[in-house]
């Protein structure tokens, strides 16, 4: 399956460099979502979106990756505790 190939092959495919910083999460429907290590590399990888597509078809063939969405890393949760207010919170009340 040529999904796995992707997978597997990744850091061939899209060369070391990016690899060592993003990894792919799931292909479905000729949508490959990669998740990066920072922002940073979240809007590098934006900007390569195109050569990478071309990179990934020729090493596994072409319409395998037709685009790809790119996601940096999860922010933290800010909201703890079982009680919750909508609204901005304590900023609105300064000024």
């Amino acid at each position: 399956m040529t999904s796995s190939r992707v997978f597997g092959e990744w850091a061939r495919l899209v060369g070391e460099d990016v690899a060592e910083h993003a990894q792919p999460v799931t292909l479905k429907d000729g949508e490959l979502t990669v998740r990066a290590d920072s922002t940073a590399w979240a809007t590098q990888l934006r900007l390569l979106q195109g050569q990478l597509i071309a990179k990934i078809a020729a090493g596994v063939g072409h319409g395998v990756v037709k685009r790809m969405r790119i996601h940096g890393p999860t922010a933290p949760s800010w909201r703890k505790g079982p009680r919750h207010v909508p609204g901005r919170g304590p900023r609105d009340t300064y000024g």
